[in-house]
């Protein structure tokens, strides 16, 4: 599988193609997984914000056309106000091209953004601008097929240097909740 990096599209860069799109999205309807929020993904990401120190922090399901938070931890007030003085709170649902999990899917392997405006590629993404995101830390959940679901991730309104450890606890993260996701499906439990 190879990584097709984003093609230029004015100032901006489009999100990477995502060939396993179709396969994913079907293999995540078998799962029941993607399509509604998950109480126990929400717990998941509530204990990824913790452990982080961070004001978001996800379980990601991408489809063809979205991207949709089954697990979601957000503050109640949104935590950046922008020029107009109003702020954006983050839903369940966001298109393909916002954020940086488009991303981690398509290399299959974790990002590690410390400020993303040290990133041309990155720092024009709409969610800079919407949420006030400056620095992303995502891991991609890789099942025993060798499909990539989606992702955990956190992410901050401030640069951070994640680190090593960061960078290693998401990808641990990431493989615990891969083995409840198949234990889920094996034995047709909830998560």
């Amino acid at each position: 599988m190879s990584y097709d990096p984003p093609r230029p599209a004015g100032r901006l860069l489009l999100t990477p193609e995502d060939k396993e799109a179709p396969d994913r999205t079907r293999r995540l309807h078998r799962l029941g997984l993607g399509e509604r929020p998950e109480p126990s993904l929400d717990a998941f990401a509530h204990g990824l914000a913790e452990l982080t120190g961070v004001p978001y922090a996800m379980v990601n399901f991408l489809g063809e056309e979205s991207q949709f938070f089954a697990g979601l931890y957000t503050p109640a007030a949104p935590p950046a106000v922008r020029s107009d003085g109003t702020g954006a709170l983050l839903g369940r649902v966001l298109p393909r091209d916002h954020g940086f999990c488009p991303h981690v899917v398509a290399r299959r392997k974790a990002l590690v953004l410390q400020d993303v405006s040290d990133y041309p590629r990155f720092a024009g993404n709409p969610v800079v601008d919407e949420f006030g995101i400056r620095s992303y830390l995502g891991a991609p959940l890789i099942d025993s097929t060798g499909m990539v679901l989606g992702t955990v991730s956190v992410c901050d309104i401030r640069p951070r240097a994640w680190g090593q450890a960061g960078l290693a606890a998401i990808k641990e993260q990431a493989a615990a909740l891969v083995v409840r996701l198949e234990r889920r499906e094996d034995d047709g439990l909830p998560l």
